[in-house]
């Protein structure tokens, strides 16, 4: 995708550093960061300089290549691998990333290790793009549908950021807008804020605009009177964990949304790559979520009136806060799931018929 009409991937291997858009710093900053060992790599993922489940699942995997590149040792592997699962707990993909790396590498004593890691990171990334690019053929069906019932601009609300910052290319909720305004369908795109990070406002409108769609940013609780008025046709949202049984955990504040638009009877779906799916866990209660520092909530950060990126902070120095990254969305709210391999419904039955385990 584009960023100031230059074609970009999130992350890529260049002599024997991995490269990243650090996220941190845009709207405001575009600046790509060196990766150099496996302390960057787990660093990169804790700070969010790299974020969204597809992408931390890349950098988890080139992170192994780093520690190869470092020590070619099997224990110290194996300690990379124990902290980069360990830098965030939520999203499955960064697990099933390192499980996947560690298949292949353990136990390995060949010269031909390094190769071998760094020819799995790379499919990793590239099957990434092929399953983001299909999620939005798929998706692209059900906006279509809309568009040519309404004869009108369709109009979709999102939450976060799930779009090609989020993955290596095309992202996961963005994927079939991107496919519809690529085909000529006119949409717009609601764009929650999304606090306390404001990924939405930093990251998904950011993306939108170098892409030429029309997009307005709102705060996390406008999304329900927006659906009272009309204003939407179709929620899409990504996901760090998906359960077999068609749970979501995803973004705080993605709940609230699902509730608003089951009570206005407007079709909810969820894009994902199967490697976010959780086969294993059969409660959503068991899922790991992630509470980040409070900071993140009582500081907020831009540009002053010089354009020099400052923080401050806007709570009550005495006050206490609390920030939990996650929720969870019950299947029973979901439209649907928009996978690489097709829409089904957000259930057992539903992504067996699309998945053999």
């Amino acid at each position: 995708m584009k960023i100031e009409g230059k074609n970009y991937r999130t992350i890529w291997f260049e002599k024997n550093i991995v490269k990243i858009i650090d996220q941190t710093k845009l709207p405001h900053k575009f600046i790509i960061k060196d990766i150099k060992n496996v302390k960057d790599s787990v660093n990169a993922i804790r700070n969010m300089e790299v974020r969204g489940a597809p992408l931390i699942g890349a950098m988890a995997a080139y992170g192994l290549v780093l520690a190869i590149l470092e020590k070619n040792d099997q224990t110290y592997l194996k300690k990379a691998s124990e902290d980069l699962i360990n830098s965030r707990p939520t999203a499955i993909n960064l697990k099933w990333s390192v499980d996947r790396m560690m298949k292949k590498l353990s136990g390995v004593k060949s010269d031909k290790i390094l190769q071998i890691a760094l020819n799995e990171a790379i499919e990793i990334c590239e099957e990434d793009i092929r399953f983001c690019e299909n999620i939005g053929l798929n998706g692209l069906k059900i906006i279509e549908e809309i568009y040519n019932k309404k004869k009108d601009t369709v109009k979709i609300l999102t939450h976060c950021n799930a779009g090609w910052l989020a993955t290596i290319n095309w992202g996961t909720a963005t994927s079939p807008i991107y496919h519809a305004h690529k085909k000529g369908i006119p949409v717009h795109v609601w764009v929650d804020e999304t606090r306390p990070r404001n990924q939405g406002a930093n990251l998904t409108s950011f993306e939108l605009n170098e892409e030429g769609i029309k997009n307005t940013i709102i705060a996390d609780n406008t999304g329900g009177i927006l659906m009272q008025r009309g204003e939407v046709d179709m929620c899409i949202v990504g996901t760090d964990r998906t359960l077999s049984n068609g749970d979501v955990c995803n973004k705080i504040g993605t709940y609230l949304k699902a509730l608003a638009a089951y009570d206005n009877n407007i079709p909810f779906y969820v894009a994902l790559p199967s490697s976010t799916i959780d086969w294993n866990l059969k409660d959503y209660k068991e899922i790991p979520i992630e509470e980040r520092s409070s900071e993140e909530l009582s500081h907020i950060e831009g540009l002053d009136e010089n354009g020099n990126l400052n923080k401050i902070q806007i709570y009550p120095q005495k006050s206490k806060s609390m920030n939990l990254a996650f929720d969870i969305t019950p299947a029973k709210y979901v439209t649907a799931l928009i996978t690489e391999k097709g829409v089904c419904d957000a259930s057992n039955l539903g992504l067996k018929k699309l998945f053999d385990k």
